[in-house]
């Protein structure tokens, strides 16, 4: 019998060093695995039986010149932030925009130092640093100004946050650089909130609630109350996989809560179409959290590029955590 249990049921023995370790790999697998179904509608996308890091024959894959198991700007973007937060806990913000402006310019944090994918609203963001306005300014913040940038990469927040609330303070930092609005900011907190729930031993449906119920105490009778509840709303609405914040958390935690195991949630992910590899990365993190590294099928950890990239960097990270 497997030691991991399905998400309805008790909290799985792990370490937290499994879970970690799980969340990030998790979150590079799922983003490897969606790449090639991206911009495709549901409907057109293979049964879940034949969603692979190669499509099966005939499908149209997007990006073509993309090696199966590449991760993209997901997984690159979480990697510049996981090593900004390596160097300063707290987060220098001037430090982490370098280590964006490197990946875009130079491919750095990716595996073979080619940038194939970047958001309309990043690249507004890039624009805007590289004109000098500071890095806390840089990220549009006007209401439709509100993609699934920021939420995508935050996951190595956990990774070094020593309490909720430093996790919910650099969650809603990270967000700045490139996505200023307070929604996607509040999606990033309410995310990592989950993410500390579960490692700490939650099943999910209660990490989740338990996520909530916490942003939303925090939040009563603030200027951010009304932005949150815009975002909470976003469970009531059917998954759609696409690239708008509250629609993208809510379709990830949906694929987590739907399903008993890390590949059945990321395959759930990428059956949604649209932004499959974003999708399949924020559900991917917080299966990887939830059923731990071992969970994660090898078939796709061999075939991911740049494993070593990311062993070096969790290595750095366990042995300070």
């Amino acid at each position: 019998m497997s030691r991991h249990m399905d998400n309805q049921g008790s909290a799985s023995p792990l370490t937290r060093e499994a879970r970690l370790r799980g969340g990030l790999f998790g979150l590079l697998v799922g983003d490897a695995l969606g790449v090639p179904y991206e911009f495709h509608s549901a409907s057109s996308i293979p049964a879940a039986t034949q969603i692979e890091m190669e499509p099966p024959a005939g499908f149209e894959r997007a990006h073509s010149g993309v090696p199966p198991g590449t991760w993209s700007d997901d997984g690159a973007q979480a990697l510049a932030l996981l090593d900004a937060l390596s160097r300063d806990r707290a987060l220098d913000l001037d430090a982490f925009s370098r280590n964006l402006l490197d990946w875009t310019h130079r491919g750095a944090f990716t595996p073979d130092g080619r940038v194939f994918d970047i958001g309309l609203q990043t690249q507004r963001a890039f624009h805007a640093l590289n004109a000098g306005v500071p890095p806390a300014e840089a990220g549009p913040s006007d209401e439709r100004d509100n993609g699934n940038g920021s939420l995508m990469r935050c996951l190595p927040v956990i990774l070094v946050a020593s309490s909720r609330d430093e996790a919910i303070r650099l969650a809603r930092k990270q967000s700045l650089v490139t996505h200023g609005h307070l929604r996607a900011q509040l999606c990033c907190a309410l995310y990592c909130l989950i993410a500390v729930e579960i490692v700490d031993g939650q099943r999910a449906p209660d990490a989740v609630r338990a996520a909530e119920d916490e942003l939303l105490v925090r939040y009563s009778n603030t200027l951010d109350e009304g932005e949150l509840k815009i975002a909470l709303d976003g469970r009531f609405d059917a998954p759609q996989g696409s690239g708008y914040v509250v629609d993208s958390l809510w379709s990830a935690v949906h694929c987590l809560l739907s399903t008993g195991s890390y590949e059945d949630c990321v395959k759930r992910a990428v059956s949604l179409g649209n932004d499959t590899d974003t999708t399949a990365a924020i559900a991917g993190g917080l299966a990887g959290l939830l059923y731990g590294e071992e969970a994660v099928p090898e078939r796709w950890i061999r075939a991911l590029h740049g494993r070593d990239i990311v062993e070096e960097r969790l290595a750095k990270v366990c042995r300070e955590t």
